[in-house]
């Protein structure tokens, strides 16, 4: 086995693997038998031969690779029983590595792919089979033959039927058909005995028919190769026909051995003795009926019936074949005299081991140019498709799995894979597969055509269809009506599958040869607007079916389907039943399912980012018969752990399949999921549900059953689980991983709930997808797409305001002035377009104005001439705009300045699209396709009303006359801050004054903040339970205790608090506050993180029937306007749930805005209208005064503070002289020169000083910050010497940490925090431990303090060393390719600003410094530091990434050894001081790159926390 350090496996993995296959391997030799057959291993490795031998065993070579220069040093340990004759030869040059002769004749030879390629390995006289994209499976040909051992064998046979019988196996086995399916029977006895006699045979048994029958359609499912099926004669026979269908229909091949009566026997009333003559009909591919064993037939003819009928099992269009063995008595091994004459003409024959016939094909190569004029037509009529869909069906195997996939991402056009073809759900191999814009899955496309306007605008002008079945009967009724220009189906069989008749042009060729064929030919890759819509659809239909799935409490199918891909993890596969299992999985099912994998080297840019997850099922004739059987026999096949989901009558229908799963010789363990909904459930979606009574509808359609699955899995031995939750699927499915057993867990569901939430869930997204159509497409208020697109931003600035408040804020201390301040964010377009966004953090932030703009200075950096391709309220199309244009985790950016960014860029939109953000945010015509919703929303004013804010300090006299005050301005609600006076009752008479003098025409809600004890809010509610209180807003810390008090008060709760720090998806979080007693939901979007996350908390509590209140935070009127218009848009949100789910309305919410009356001073002169209707309607304000307010803004100067556009970086060179060398250093430099706080980054290897622009920009108002090009990057130059000289010269970390010491000299007459990545890092820890007074502190970003140990150091100086070489003979591009293909790059490699960064690498100019430094300053040649930790005096800050395992391992023991010598030194609390390490979230080795913003405040905080000492 050989690797390098960088490859993902262990030595321990590869040795794992290495054993598993080793034994499946030397798992056929039987050491019982009498005979050994030479081509044992035929079903294993093809062509491939093993010699026999007793010696047979893994050698395991423990090695490690040196480089020096050109040459490989291999250090082995041998642990055989023996050793070879020879020793290994290795030669190298560079990659690829080649071999020489490494085993002799009797060994195998394990071979791990790693870094070195497969180019010219495997020499004449050896084959392979490759296991998996890593490893294979060579093994040596030079054999001998055993030629007697066969014949004599035949020979030995002690009747007639003894050996035809085994003749026919024997053949069967030189095939390569191995698996033997036998059902009990008495006539069988020959073949049956035959069969398990055999030592290379895996047998096995079924007491019914049908069931065995399945598992052979199973097993040949799983490895295109068609089991054996024995059965006596009779019924037995007939049982078998429903897999025989199943087979026919969908192309599976089987081989059915059936025993019969001898023809005298036949209609002359002998026991079970049938007409087997043609049983099958049409449902087999060939039939032959073989006449009684005799031995004046020659023995040939059986052989070459089996070979002919092998052939046309095999053989497109593949399917089941039929011989039909009559045999006299005797049926056992009884002595009966035969002639060995039959075996003329098989001496051939028993001298190999090949089949008597073989069945030779003419394989034509050609390239495209060379087909007919046909194909050629075919090819023309893709190359002129202006809206291509790529239509894939049901896909067998891997390889072409594979081959679709690059196909797609040549075409690219939309792809819609349908369940079965592998990749409709994919696994993933990077951290944001769906990011890869090069491969277009349109996964929902069959909830995307519910949706009728989406379906007349589609219209394809070209399909190719790839696979024959569709599950989607949605999909085969968009086919019949869109009528393309051209339909081209490829499949590898000739029969129509063209149930809509719409094919044009049908190719018969295998998926990989037409993939491969058209990958050949240069192919215009084309974008439209169509492709972007199809894709904004798609986005649009996941979101709201994840958010469905998700938010409905109780555990549904479609949560199930949407869900079950969990169970896929590595190499797990999936059998899906029929009926509603398949079509829910279809529909729901996720698209990108997580894959677990060690991150791994990736040089294989050619291939798509994720590997297909394979999902088998019965679709030749979609019956719900021997389903389990079929998933078992699949898993033998297959030879993978099966995930198998049914409904509960496809499980009961097949429940003999219980007795196959206990059989496990040759297959991984099952997990069966029952989708138990005690009946039928697909009938309640059809037609014949709406017009029959539930009585017949129950008895003779839902087959409604109380049986016991687990009883019946008891009566088997079969483990089960009950599964009613949530959390107790999740937690099974977790627990069936674990466990290396079969089991069936049982999903209970029930039909009614069932049908009525698909119901549901298909209202939500017609609407949806229609919604979203109508918006893309313009409507009447829209300009063309092309601008939506094409719009960049040009400029951003923000601006600090301060204004004066009326009144102290109530959710804290404000200053004595009543001050608010605040930044107005100003983002431009072409054409002057402008929209305006606001953050203004206050005391219920987590955030302060410092860390906001810290943030904003970052942001607006990356900002600046992105496109702004989003779509409003697509739930995540922000948040994937933050990440995929700016490249900051979403969940970084504080919440505030989220919500500000989201305000400007929807604002924005609404300025360039010259139309409200109302309008925006609901689309021209939100409720399009319901009339009555249309005529409804039509009806509805554009006002929303406000409630009011009041802070019940005061009597309760005077806080009720101030309520009454506002009752007369026209408020029709008001919330009163409780909690804040000495005692609950002194708040309940506050609340029984109010209604004393207002009375009920007001609504009162209270707002405790969280200030009580559980026992105290008990207090208040009994008080003012009878005052009629709209809600009490979060009376309780503890989620336990506020469900409490909702079952024990009677009040009706509202959130506020709870929801505000719920991080991550909420709508899990969420699931905790179902309770009906909770009857709001109060959102601040400025705290909770924007309006994409304040609209999906709102829709789930419309969902939940509950209100949603909008709530400002003291925001100017920018903000105030933006929350009107984001109202409104959550109450028409509002009024679709409730008609959908047909419930009644709450009427017209009062928001929370009402912040307005604090505003003494604005951000502007103009004043934003609310006012109390003449209608009565209450205190609101209009979405047109909205709207016209931020269109017409213009910003007061008198209230800003100061303006940021932009801040230029510095730029200049020093040259600073060393002991060793000199080096002119180029810098850059922001912020004030005359800041005593300094700060100097050092960028990694391959890195310059550019890498910290933003970073820079933003700490600049904090420090002043410096970066370096360092020695060999970027445009610092070492000064040229004669070659001699350079050769002598050593760019070291410690030289390199000297020459910067110097430098801070030149620039800087005060202290330096050293800021240091990975080579960086190195190099200030030097220099933090160098007891130098111009060091204050150093933060190291994924640094190390070297290696402890001699060897480990020369090992990695070896590597270094090889690898400058490696650059300078292969020049930079091939370098950097190899370079950022290791393992530590993994979650760099995902990271959408990763090509971006590439691109800068490639920018370094010299090449032969930068081999100078690499090799010099490897961690190889540097010296350790961990001793010197010990006498550390300077504060370091370790920071490392979560996901970079390596360094957070040595980041903490460097704080270990730090914290342990101060313990020593009982200066515990000082040493505890000196070393922080903080774990950078969603971020990998490139922290600064991957996850930059917290990096930025932990600088600052750090800065701030030295200078404070």
């Amino acid at each position: 086995m050989v690797w390098d350090h960088s490859v993902s496996h262990t030595f321990e993995d590869s040795v794992c693997l290495s054993e598993s296959c080793f034994n499946q391997v030397c798992g056929s030799y039987d050491s019982t038998a009498s005979t050994c057959y030479e081509g044992m291993m035929k079903s294993y490795i093809g062509e491939s031969y093993v010699l026999e031998t007793g010696n047979a065993q893994l050698v395991n070579i423990s090695a490690y690779l040196n480089y020096f220069g050109d040459d490989i040093h291999l250090k082995y340990t041998w642990m055989p029983k023996f050793l070879p004759k020879g020793m290994p030869q290795l030669a190298c040059k560079r990659y690829p590595l080649n071999l020489g002769k490494f085993l002799e004749a009797n060994y195998l030879l394990l071979w791990f792919q790693s870094c070195f390629g497969l180019e010219k390995f495997l020499m004449s006289k050896q084959s392979f089979i490759r296991f998996s994209a890593q490893f294979l499976f060579s093994a040596n040909m030079d054999l001998c033959s055993q030629s007697n051992k066969t014949e004599s064998f035949i020979k030995s046979c002690s009747n007639i039927n003894s050996a035809w019988a085994s003749l026919i196996v024997e053949e069967c086995v030189r095939l390569g058909f191995t698996y033997f399916c036998i059902a009990p029977g008495s006539r069988s006895s020959p073949l049956a005995l035959s069969a398990t006699g055999h030592p290379l045979t895996t047998c096995i048994s079924c007491y019914d028919e049908r069931s065995l029958g399945f598992h052979a359609v199973g097993y040949g499912r799983g490895c295109r190769k068609p089991a054996i099926v024995i059965t006596s004669s009779g019924t037995a026979v007939s049982n078998l026909f429903p897999s025989v269908v199943e087979a026919s229909q969908d192309f599976i091949p089987v081989v059915l051995l059936t025993a019969d009566r001898p023809p005298e026997l036949h209609d002359a009333g002998a026991n079970q003795a049938i007409n087997q003559v043609n049983h099958f009909g049409n449902y087999v591919r060939y039939f032959f009926n073989l006449p009684p064993p005799g031995d004046q037939m020659y023995a040939r003819m059986i052989l070459t019936t089996v070979d002919s009928a092998a052939y046309n099992a095999m053989q497109a269009p593949q399917g089941p074949v039929h011989i039909n063995c009559a045999f006299r008595e005797p049926l056992d091994h009884s002595n009966q005299g035969w002639s060995f004459d039959c075996l003329r003409g098989l001496d051939r024959w028993f001298r190999n081991n090949e089949p008597y016939t073989r069945y030779l094909g003419m394989k034509m190569v050609s390239a495209f140019g060379n087909y007919s004029c046909s194909v050629i037509e075919v090819l023309d009529i893709i190359k002129k498709a202006n809206k291509g869909l790529l239509l894939i069906g049901a896909v067998h195997k891997e390889d072409d799995m594979w081959a679709v996939a690059l196909l797609a991402r040549h075409l690219s056009w939309p792809v819609a894979a349908d369940i079965l073809s592998g990749l409709r759900m994919r696994k993933v191999l990077n951290s944001f597969p769906e990011l890869d814009k090069n491969i277009l899955f349109i996964d929902y496309i069959d909830q995307i055509l519910l949706s009728d306007s989406v379906k007349s605008w589609i219209n394809p002008d070209v399909i190719v269809q790839i696979g024959s079945r569709i599950t989607s009967k949605r999909m085969e009724m968009f086919l019949e009506s869109c009528f393309p220009s051209s339909y081209i189906l490829i499949d590898t069989h000739p029969c129509r599958h063209d149930p809509s008749h719409v094919v044009t042009h049908r190719i018969q060729t295998s998926v990989s040869e037409f993939a491969a064929s058209l990958c050949q030919c240069n192919l215009e890759r084309k974008t439209s607007r169509w492709q972007d819509i199809l894709m904004v659809l798609n986005s649009v239909v996941s979101q709201e079916i994840i958010f469905h799935v998700h938010s409905e409490s109780s555990l549904t199918e479609p949560y199930v389907a949407h869900v079950i891909g969990e169970a896929l993890y590595g190499d797990a596969v999936m059998f899906v039943g029929n009926s509603m299992v398949i079509r829910d999985l279809n529909m729901f099912g996720k698209g990108w399912l997580e894959h677990t994998t060690h991150g791994g080297n990736m040089m294989m840019h050619n291939i798509p980012d994720f590997i297909g997850a394979t999902v088998a099922g019965n679709r030749g004739a979609s019956g719900i018969d021997g389903l389990l059987s079929t998933a078992i026999g699949f898993a033998v096949g297959s030879n993978k752990r099966v995930c198998c989901v049914v409904g509960d009558i496809s499980f009961l229908h097949d429940t003999n399949g219980l007795s196959l799963l206990n059989q496990r010789d040759r297959r991984k363990p099952m997990t069966v999921i029952v989708i138990n909904n005690h009946g039928g459930a697909i009938f309640s979606f059809l037609p014949v549900a709406k017009t029959t009574s539930p009585q017949i509808l129950q008895k003779y359609f839902y087959t409604s059953h109380d049986i016991s699955i687990s009883k019946l899995c008891a009566a088997h031995r079969v483990k089960h689980f009950l599964v009613q939750t949530k959390t107790e699927l999740h937690d099974t499915l977790l627990k069936t991983r674990a466990e290396h057993l079969d089991c069936v867990v049982e999903v209970e569901n029930h039909i009614d709930e069932n049908a009525n939430f698909h119901r549901t869930i298909s209202m939500f997204v017609g609407n949806t997808a229609t919604n979203y159509l109508n918006y893309l497409l313009g409507g009447q208020t829209r300009s063309d797409l092309d601008g939506m697109y094409n719009c960049k931003i040009r400029a951003m600035e923000y601006m600090l305001y301060r204004i004066q408040l009326s009144a102290p804020r109530t959710s804290g201390a404000s200053d004595s002035s009543f001050s608010h301040e605040g930044f107005i964010l100003k983002l431009r377009m072409d054409d002057n377009i402008v929209g305006f966004g606001e953050v203004a953090p206050i005391e219920i932030h987590e955030e302060d104005m410092v860390d906001v703009e810290e943030q904003l200075r970052f942001l607006f950096h990356r900002v600046k001439d992105c496109e702004l391709n989003v779509v409003p309220l697509l739930r995540g199309s922000l948040s994937n705009w933050i990440w995929t244009s700016i490249g900051i985790p979403p969940s970084s950016v504080f919440p505030s300045v989220k919500c500000g960014l989201e305000m400007a860029i929807l604002n924005l939109l609404a300025s360039q699209q010259k139309c409200s953000l109302s309008e925006i945010l609901t689309g021209s015509n939100p409720l399009l396709g319901d009339q009555s919703l249309v005529e409804y929303n039509q009806n509805r004013s554009t006002l929303i009303q406000i409630c009011a804010l009041l802070d019940s300090y005061g009597t309760p006299m005077e806080v009720a006359l101030a309520v009454a005050k506002l009752a007369e301005e026209g408020f029709t609600t008001v919330k009163l801050k409780v909690g804040r006076r000495e005692t609950p009752a002194e708040d309940a008479a506050v609340i029984e004054k109010i209604r004393e003098v207002v009375g009920y025409k007001i609504n009162i809600r209270a707002d405790a903040n969280r200030k009580w004890t559980y026992e105290q809010a008990i207090e208040f509610g009994s008080r003012v339970k009878r005052f009629c209180l709209q809600y009490i807003e979060e009376p309780v810390s503890s989620v336990d205790d506020l469900i409490k008090y909702c079952e024990n008060s009677g009040l009706p709760v509202a959130l506020d608090e709870s929801i505000d720090n719920l991080k991550g998806d909420p709508i899990d979080k969420l699931q905790q506050f179902v309770h009906p007693g909770i009857v709001a939901v109060v959102i601040k979007p400025s705290v909770v993180g924007g309006f994409e996350r304040a609209a999906h908390i709102a829709k789930w509590a419309h969902m939940h029937d509950k209100m949603a209140v909008i709530s400002s935070a003291y925001e100017s009127s920018v903000g105030l306007a933006t929350y009107i218009q984001f109202a409104y848009y959550v109450d028409r949100q509002h009024d679709l749930v409730a008609r959908i789910k047909r419930n009644d309305s709450c009427g017209s919410v009062a928001h929370g805005l009402g912040t307005y009356q604090w505003l003494r001073e604005d951000v502007s002169g103009q004043k934003l209208k609310i006012h109390a209707p003449s209608l009565g309607d209450g205190m609101g304000a209009s979405v047109e005064d909205a709207h016209g307010y931020l269109q017409h803004l213009s910003i007061n100067n008198e209230k800003i503070e100061r303006t940021y556009s932009e801040e230029k970086i510095k730029s200049y060179s020093v040259q600073v002289n060393g002991d060793d060398f000199s080096y002119l250093v180029n810098l850059q430099e922001a912020g004030d020169c005359t800041n005593d706080k300094v700060v100097l980054f050092l960028h990694g290897f391959l890195g310059t000083s550019e890498d910290w622009t933003p970073m820079m920009k933003a700490l600049s108002p904090s420090a002043r910050v410096i970066a370096v090009d360092l020695p060999g990057h970027g445009k610092s130059q070492i000064p040229q010497h004669d070659a001699e000289n350079f050769s002598q010269m050593s760019v070291t970390v410690q030289s390199i940490a000297d020459l910067l010491l110097n430098l801070i000299c030149c620039i800087t007459d005060g202290e330096v925090v050293v800021v240091g990545y990975s080579m960086g890092a190195r190099i200030a820890l030097h220099m933090a431990l160098s007891q130098n007074q111009k060091i204050s502190g150093a933060i190291l970003i994924s640094g190390s303090p070297g290696l402890r140990h001699e060897v480990s150091r020369r090992r990695h100086s070896a590597i270094d060393k090889s690898r400058a070489q490696f650059l300078l003979s292969s020049g930079l591009e091939c370098f950097i390719e190899t370079w950022y293909s290791g393992k530590m790059w993994a979650s760099l490699r995902g990271h959408p600003q990763f090509d971006s960064l590439v691109r800068t690498r490639r920018k370094h100019s010299n090449i032969t410094d930068l081999s100078k430094v690499l090799a010099d300053s490897s961690v190889g040649r540097q010296k350790s530091l961990w001793e010197d930790l010990k006498h550390l005096k300077k504060p370091l800050l370790i920071v490392t990434g979560e996901k970079d395992v390596k360094f957070r391992e040595i980041s903490e023991q460097m704080c270990s050894e730090i914290r342990k010598h101060g313990e020593r030194e009982a200066v515990c609390h000082n040493r505890q001081e000196l070393c922080e390490m903080m774990v950078v979230p969603e971020s990998g080795h490139a922290v600064h790159v991957e996850n930059p913003l917290p990096l930025v405040r932990a600088i600052r905080k750090f800065l701030l926390k030295l200078h404070k000492t």
